[in-house]
């Protein structure tokens, strides 16, 4: 019996697409849980929204956070609400997509 592939969210594939345009950022979790790294990454590097970063918790798992003016959050949920993030508009006049940063200053 074959198998029914799974249906891909557009939201959540336009939201991946909006997320390859902002700064990334990769690093290793060592001793500390993963969110714990990349807090303290964004602290000690000085990095400001809004960035992606890759939190390597060991040879098999990646970790996916987005740094936001408002926090840190798991960067699957704003593939999925990426609507949500002011820093994440994007302009749809051009025919190519073009990330507008957005300062909070």
């Amino acid at each position: 019996m074959a198998r029914r592939r799974k249906r891909k969210s557009r939201r959540r594939l336009e939201g991946r697409r909006i997320l390859e345009l902002v700064p990334q950022f990769s690093i290793e979790c060592g001793e500390d849980k993963p969110v714990t790294a990349a807090r303290k990454f964004i602290q000690s590097e000085g990095i400001a929204p809004p960035a992606l970063l890759l939190v390597k918790r060991n040879e098999h798992t990646t970790d996916r956070y987005f740094w936001a003016e408002k926090g840190l959050f798991g960067a699957q949920y704003v593939e999925e609400n990426h609507f949500l993030f002011p820093s994440l508009r994007v302009n749809e006049d051009d025919d190519a997509d073009v990330l507008t940063l957005v300062s909070s200053r």
